[in-house]
């Protein structure tokens, strides 16, 4: 049996990059992805970087139109510099062209996001709660009327609606209060890609804790996370790539080790079946 068929796999759309980064090659990434029966293909957000980094709207739209069925995702779009209303509308446009194939990832951000976009940091996670609200409200009613502290509407209505229901909606972050809140207002949940590999494993049985606690089956809530990897004949080729990756955009070295995954493509297999037992699919 072939590893994708016991393992949900995702693939990375080339979108951030210290090179530039070829349309062709995007194209060709999610056409072949698709081909070979990858379960969806994933974007970040970072808009002001150091490395190449597309809109993940329009990357993801852009895939959609060269693609029927894989889907699409954003881990994670950093909801406070965006007004939910505007994110609202734009996901449920690309789940609508997709044909029901995105997923939001959602976050909070770091403290240079808030800089950038010159967003207050107090309150961040009531700002983060009432932006979940207004989306899923938008998705979900004709006309939305919301009182919050950050945000008021009265009976706006806002079209087309997303074609899931629900649009999934995930979230990340490995701190034991973002997994309780995951537990709480998610969907599903990635552990992000500059996260240590063992910090990973020992999230999972947290998660499906609080998620027991919330009267919710851990047995049908999406556990993943985003894989670094590089696969090679020759093993210190394959260290190499991923390790000019956390050298030169994430300024991690150490990295290269205790997050991503290089082997050749005998022990790649195996490291992927390790991870299957720790967890549910990634």
């Amino acid at each position: 049996m072939a590893l994708k068929d016991q393992i949900s796999i995702g693939m990375s759309l080339p979108h951030r990059s210290p090179d530039k980064i070829e349309m062709a090659d995007v194209l060709k990434v999610a056409q072949r992805a698709e081909a070979l029966g990858f379960s969806d293909l994933w974007v970040t957000e970072n808009t002001m970087d150091e490395a190449n980094c597309f809109d993940p709207v329009v990357i993801l739209t852009y895939a959609a139109a060269m693609t029927s069925k894989i889907r699409l995702g954003a881990s994670v779009v950093v909801l406070p510099i965006h007004h939910p209303v505007m994110l609202a509308h734009q996901w449920a446009c690309l789940d609508y062209v997709s044909n029901g194939r995105a997923i939001l990832g959602a976050g909070l951000g770091r403290d240079h996001h808030y800089r950038q976009f010159e967003v207050p940091e107090e309150l961040r996670v009531r700002r983060f709660r009432e932006e979940i609200e207004v989306i899923r409200a938008c998705w979900s009613e004709e006309k939305v009327t919301y009182q919050g502290h950050f945000y008021h509407l009265k009976d706006e209505p806002m079209h087309p609606k997303p074609v899931q229901k629900p649009l999934p909606i995930w979230m990340g972050v490995g701190h034991p209060a973002a997994i309780r809140r995951t537990a709480r207002l998610a969907d599903g949940w990635m552990g992000s890609g500059g996260s240590r590999k063992v910090d990973f494993a020992n999230s999972i049985p947290m998660l499906k804790e609080a998620l027991a606690e919330n009267g919710r089956d851990p047995a049908t809530f999406p556990i993943s996370k985003r894989i670094f990897l590089s696969v090679h004949e020759n093993a210190a080729t394959a260290r190499a790539e991923v390790l000019r990756w956390f050298t030169e955009v994430y300024h991690n070295p150490p990295g290269t080790d205790e997050c991503a995954i290089h082997a050749r493509p005998s022990r790649y297999a195996s490291n992927w079946k390790n991870w299957h037992r720790r967890g549910p699919p990634i």
